[in-house]
């Protein structure tokens, strides 16, 4: 009968690196509190004899288990993949795991999934979240958690601030010539939807236009088919949707309706997600996913090494990119 090989052990791993017990176990926990040569001679020789680290005898004796959850809304909208690749290569560089999670726009989801991640992650990334701020406050005192997309005082944040770009839209179509607009609305509860409708509220008023607000609950391209007709019944010359999935929708429905666009109407997306893809292209507010997501996780995982979570706002700013979904306003 064959012998089954024994696994080596991080003492060995030791001996081969020439270093002590404790310095393995730093190398793949705590790299930072090493020099760059010592746990470069740690994974080489790990990586000679096979060592692969039981991150779950870790977890039971340090309470460790270098796991990480990322919670999005919607896992299928394409504002959210480059964030959570973005998201996963900052784990990666930490030696973490991360758990992804997609509440489906339903805050009771979301509960279930941070309760059910809670006893195998350190720390939570929620992305966009759809729950009350108690009952962030109440998850972040069991856990740490960082917010993107949600401002919520206490909690470390990290804000697209699409206020800027948006405000920089409806200063594009006035000068257009625009004198009336229409913002087609996002999720109720999504931090992005109030901050963009609150954007484009002041900038019309202090524009002098008139401004109409739609409410569309789900952000999706059917949605922003279903509601062209109510924005063209408010008679404006142009919209801003909450992002570009409804833009799309938008532009496809305007097309079979026979209104040209931008000759006839004018759309701006938000997120610039789809924006070089769409015909004709779409004028958006730009995206800043990725810079969000590598943020996000490079706070969670700052807080979980220095054990203490500070009051963090850290706000990036977004600009408008003109396309071909915004001309002149019809005379």
């Amino acid at each position: 009968m064959t012998q089954r090989k024994t696994p080596p052990t991080i003492n060995q791993v030791a001996a081969a690196a020439g270093v002590t017990k404790s310095s393995v176990s730093r190398a793949f926990t705590r790299p930072e509190m090493l020099s760059a040569e010592t746990v470069r001679k740690i994974f080489v020789a790990a990586e000679q004899l096979g060592y692969v680290p039981n991150h779950t005898a870790r977890a039971l004796s340090t309470g460790r288990h270098g796991n990480l959850a990322l919670i999005v809304p919607d896992v299928a909208n394409p504002f959210f993949p480059p964030l959570i690749r973005a998201a996963q290569s900052e784990a990666d560089r930490f030696d973490y795991c991360v758990f992804l999670g997609n509440s489906d726009e339903n805050p009771q989801q979301e509960d279930k999934l941070i309760g059910r991640f809670a006893g195998q992650v350190e720390g939570f990334v929620l992305a966009s979240s759809r729950l009350g701020d108690e009952q962030i406050v109440a998850h972040a005192a069991r856990r740490p958690v960082v917010l993107i997309n949600r401002d919520v005082e206490g909690i470390p944040r990290v804000l697209i601030d699409s206020g800027t770009g948006v405000a920089e839209a409806v200063a594009h179509l006035a000068a257009l010539g625009h004198k009336k607009l229409v913002y087609v609305g996002g999720p109720h509860g999504s931090w992005s939807n109030k901050q963009r409708r609150g954007a484009v509220r002041r900038s019309a008023r202090e524009l002098g236009l008139e401004v109409s607000v739609i409410s569309n609950e789900f952000a999706a391209f059917e949605s922003g088919r279903k509601i062209t007709a109510s924005v063209l019944a408010t008679g404006a010359t142009a919209a801003i949707a909450f992002d570009d999935l409804t833009a799309q929708g938008m532009l496809a429905e305007l097309a079979d309706l026979g209104v040209s666009v931008p000759s006839d109407f004018a759309v701006v997306g938000c997120d610039d997600v789809l924006g070089a893809a769409t015909y004709p292209s779409l004028t958006t507010v730009s995206n800043r996913s990725v810079e969000a997501g590598k943020a996000a996780l490079s706070l969670l995982i700052d807080i979980l090494q220095n054990q203490a979570i500070r009051d963090v706002r850290y706000v990036l700013k977004t600009n408008l990119v003109i396309r071909k979904t915004t001309g002149p306003a019809k005379g």
